[in-house]
């Protein structure tokens, strides 16, 4: 099964590695790859929430010109 995806190596510690098994397994994913690319996946999708709400938290963050 040749793909045109970029590959590269990730090394993890033994915990690490012990949790994205668990996960590959608790979720029922084939490869391990699949479950390190959906780990992945969450986390940056996590990020950018987490980056979206500290850009509206400081729309809505009152400046300091306003409370004089």
């Amino acid at each position: 099964m040749a793909t045109n995806k970029p590959r590269y190596t990730v090394s993890v510690d033994d915990e690490m590695f012990k949790a994205i098994e668990n996960f590959r397994f608790e979720n029922r994913f084939q490869t391990r790859s699949e479950a390190t690319v959906e780990l992945i996946r969450l986390g940056l999708e996590q990020l950018k929430k987490e980056q979206e709400e500290q850009k509206k938290a400081q729309k809505n963050k009152p400046s300091c010109e306003e409370n004089e």
